[in-house]
């Protein structure tokens, strides 16, 4: 399986399939393919089955549904464009570590990829994280794709060290970062500031990405 991105305002992932490679998307993303590529839709993918998968996954801003596609007979090729302006990134995962990305990120996965719901645990995360309250959790092994809107700045942080962003701005993070809601020190910051009075506090290890 070989993946290639094109473009730049509106990148395009194109993914090369192997006779009998197997790759799980959102159902929906599909902008085109090969003839040699089949479909199957079903409740079932990205590593959840069942009912209360399906609708954890739902939940966390993906789809009821996902669709498997699979080169039958020949080489093949899939391909996904972004619907809004940005970038389309490409990880790996080898089972020792799971990332938290934001509502909708999700594009697609190699088989062995899974795709959770994840809540924030703080009561201040919940309650004042925007899309940091809930976020897809991807885990498992194999190679993922996903996209974030506006340009990527990543932070790879040091253990203990910390950046405050603004909730909206969280594209991405390692499960490792632990993600918490501060609040804008000052009365005139919070009554005039303008940029809300919360701040989602990222404490590493591990790296994240912010959008502009």
């Amino acid at each position: 399986m070989d993946a290639l991105i094109d473009g730049s305002l509106f990148p395009v992932l194109r993914i090369a399939l192997q006779p009998g490679e197997r790759l799980v998307a959102e159902t929906g993303e599909l902008s085109w393919k090969s003839p040699h590529v089949t479909l199957n839709t079903s409740t079932a993918g990205a590593g959840n089955s069942g009912f209360f998968g399906s609708v954890s996954r739902m939940i966390a801003g993906g789809g009821l549904f996902m669709t498997e596609y699979r080169a039958e007979g020949a080489p093949g090729m899939v391909a996904f464009a972004a619907k809004i302006p940005g970038h389309i990134t490409e990880h790996t995962l080898d089972g020792s570590r799971a990332y938290l990305v934001h509502r909708h990120g999700f594009i697609a996965g190699t088989e062995g990829v899974r795709l959770d719901l994840a809540f924030q645990r703080k009561l201040g995360a919940c309650l004042f994280g925007g899309e940091g309250f809930v976020l897809q959790r991807i885990s498992g092994h194999g190679q993922f794709w996903a996209e974030l809107g506006g340009e990527i700045i990543a932070h790879d942080l040091a253990p203990g060290e910390q950046i405050d962003v603004h909730p909206g701005h969280v594209g991405m993070f390692e499960e490792s970062v632990q993600f918490d809601i501060t609040m804008l020190p000052g009365i005139r910051n919070k009554l005039f500031g303008g940029d809300g009075l919360f701040l989602a506090r990222l404490t590493g290890r591990g790296a994240s990405g912010c959008r502009p």
